[in-house]
């Protein structure tokens, strides 16, 4: 292959970024684009050119499946040698290298879970806390260690930033120092420190530094609107002054903000670089027209300079479904009909997902799934090749790899052994054993495959213990049940997007303007998981005959011509209604409205309207009141806008203010009682005077 090879295949985007070998490099990359494509393709390019030695290329992802893809790529471009690791793999393999030379010992053992030490902590506080607590309380840890707080500094940091401690600040901080204590009396390292000792033995020691340094001279970071601070400080270490790198992310990908992650060091990479080369990744290769369309909709009402309109590449396909039910278990139901309803035409069920806020959510669907015999895969459980049944299963074949003769059949051992585990021809009904029964199934498939390519009882264990160093699951026959944080960077055929509510979506304890857009960028993420098929839904109440005062997601206002209740819809079984594009109408001229401005008035920009001023003052006066009291701007308040649309209709009850396009639940629970008064007695003034 020759050097130019790589660069066969490349839209002109993707080989602008893969013809700028030298740093520093920006890619600004969308949902979709081929962003992996790329960078592999600059690397491999980098190296059969002779610009860098293979060795001295360092790819970082944030998941260990993510750098196995990124290898097999590369093998596959004549670059076997560019190391690709997650800054944590990475990190802990020079720590573990240098430390006996530098500090002298052993060095110390990583934990995979703070909550053993945790739970020690607490005993030794005498602290009684809860599982549930523990897991909210070594997440609040690793959000204050990745942002570099330590636990003197945690209240004070918490407060400024407006953090809410899943419990009291002061025993944050107490349990945080003990955690702290602990680690160092049983010499033990979270995967937090591991990058923060790498850092300051490169710091402190210079022949340290100098080796890495003289071993990489070339970096690509992935994700990286995803780094945190202590990312960064250990990235600036081990490029020392250096500036070739090359950096790849969407800033409208940016989920994680509440573990530290930052999308400043990928916005701001220009100014950190002036001569940076920043090339633009918008050929949308995944999804569909329609699909995209949608997302660049929904990107558009986005607080932010940073919006990649993607331009779909793909053929039309369906467009859009928004569905509203009644209640969570209609949408359940719903959801699990239409799901079977794909399945039949033949979209198989490994390629279907339903994506939600929380994994509360997730039991609904289970139960729904499970009574209409549909296969289904809870994402963000147990990873594949730690379950019990894989793990024993691996296990086996080990032993049976090393007895067995030359002209055994890998098929018939591999289901010999999994049948003995527990795999059925036909499935159980659901729950754990269904877990397992799909488990077992997905390791025969892969058996099955290997074999259809020659693979012999060694091969198959070779590539089952590759698979696992990676994290690279086989496929597993069921529809994926996840949340949207756990979606990130996967793909399917068809996505359901379910319970998109006000206070689920945005969650309610989303309060700022920046917790907010998060949100926003979460449905934005969700949608852009759908290559085809993408529908959208929401109960107006959590049980059947419940009270339906739930209000569709404010992120669907102006995608379905009116996202709420009040719209026409299409009756259907199960309390499931279709929504229809109803055009809103000025109640002064009759015009159909346009502008989301106007459809929050109910009446053209130009056509007059008669309102209390006194009434609009007032609540102008108010809002700038309560804004204070907050801390937050007063457009979070309300808009002027919807105060507008408040004074010229002067509601009289909740039903009327709901009416307001803008107005959901969660601010008519926390502001109507406050607004209904002050109508009340603007009416009142009028019929005075």
């Amino acid at each position: 292959m020759e050097p130019d090879d790589v660069l066969a295949g490349l839209d002109p985007e993707q080989r602008e970024v893969a013809e700028a070998v030298r740093g520093p490099v920006c890619v600004l990359a969308g949902a979709g684009t081929g962003k992996t494509r790329a960078i592999t393709h600059r690397i491999a390019h980098a190296v059969r050119s002779g610009v860098v030695d293979a060795q001295g290329v360092l790819a970082v992802t944030f998941t260990t499946r993510a750098a196995g893809e990124l290898r097999q790529r590369l093998r596959r471009l004549g670059a076997p040698g560019v190391q690709a690791r997650t800054f944590h793999a990475a990190a802990l393999r020079q720590l573990t290298y240098f430390w006996p030379r530098v500090i002298g010992g052993e060095p110390p053992r990583v934990i995979e879970s703070k909550l053993p030490l945790l739970a020690d902590a607490c005993r030794a506080l005498r602290k009684g806390t809860e599982r549930s607590e523990l897991r909210d309380l070594a997440a609040e840890i690793e959000w204050a260690k990745a942002t570099q707080i330590g636990p003197e500094d945690y209240a004070e940091a918490a407060r400024k930033v407006g953090r809410t401690p899943p419990l009291p600040v002061e025993d944050v901080f107490r349990l945080y120092e003990a955690y702290e204590r602990l680690c160092r009396e049983r010499h033990l390292v979270d995967f937090e420190t591991i990058l923060e000792l790498t850092a300051a033995v490169m710091t402190e020691h210079r022949e340290v530094a100098a080796q890495i340094r003289q071993q990489y001279r070339y970096f690509v970071v992935d994700e990286y609107q995803d780094v945190n601070p202590l990312q960064k400080l250990l990235l600036d270490t081990w490029l020392g002054g250096r500036d070739d790198l090359c950096v790849v992310g969407d800033p409208n990908q940016t989920i994680y903000s509440f573990t530290g992650a930052t999308p400043h060091y990928l916005t701001g990479f220009p100014v950190e670089y002036p001569d940076a080369s920043v090339i633009k990744l918008v050929r949308d290769y995944r999804s569909t027209p329609q699909v995209v369309s949608l997302a660049n909709r929904v990107l558009d009402r986005a607080r932010t300079p940073y919006k990649l309109a993607l331009v779909a590449q793909r053929p039309d396909g369906p467009e859009p479904v928004f569905t509203e039910y009644d209640d969570e278990t209609a949408e359940a139901e719903g959801v699990a009909r239409a799901v079977r309803k794909l399945a039949d035409a033949g979209v198989p069920t490994r390629e279907i997902a339903v994506l939600f806020r929380v994994n509360a959510q997730s039991e609904a669907y289970e139960q729904a799934f499970s009574q209409a015999g549909v296969p289904y895969v809870l994402r963000g459980a147990d990873r594949f090749f730690e379950r019990p049944e894989v793990r024993h299963a691996v296990v086996l074949l080990r032993g049976a790899a090393r007895s067995a003769d030359p002209g055994d059949s890998l098929t018939s051992v591999v289901h010999d052994i999994l049948s003995g585990l527990g795999l059925t021809p036909q499935p159980p009904g659901g729950g754990k054993a269904r877990e397992k029964w799909e488990s077992l199934r997905a390791l025969a498939a892969l058996a099955d495959d290997l074999a259809a390519e020659g693979a012999d009882l060694a091969g198959f264990v070779a590539e089952l213990e590759r698979r696992a160093g990676e994290q690279h699951a086989p496929p597993v026959e069921g529809v994926t049940l996840a949340s949207l944080h756990a979606a990130k960077g996967l793909e399917w055929d068809a996505v359901f997007l379910v319970g998109l509510t006000e206070g689920m979506l945005p969650i309610i304890y989303a309060e700022t303007p920046d917790q907010i857009e998060e949100e926003r960028r979460l449905l934005y993420v969700g949608i852009t998981r759908a290559r085809a098929h993408l529908t959208l839904s929401w109960a107006l109440a959590r049980s059947p005959g419940g009270r339906r005062s739930r209000k569709p997601s404010r992120f669907l206002d102006g995608l379905t011509g009116r996202a709420s209740s009040r719209g026409r819809t299409a009756p259907a079984p199960g309390g499931e209604r279709r929504i229809l594009a109803a055009p809103i109408s000025c109640r002064v001229c009759g015009k159909t409205l346009a502008a989301a401005a106007e459809q929050k008035l109910g009446r053209c920009s130009t056509c007059p309207a008669e309102y209390d001023e006194s009434l609009l003052e007032s609540l102008r006066t108010w809002r700038a009141g309560v804004a204070k009291e907050a801390r937050i701007p007063p457009y979070v308040v309300f808009t002027d806008v919807t105060l507008q649309a408040i004074a010229e209709r002067a509601p009289a009850s909740e039903q009327d203010l709901l009416a307001i396009t803008g107005i959901g639940r969660v601010k008519l629970d926390r502001y109507g009682e406050a607004v209904l008064d002050l109508c009340r007695a603007a009416a009142n003034r009028t019929e005075d005077a």
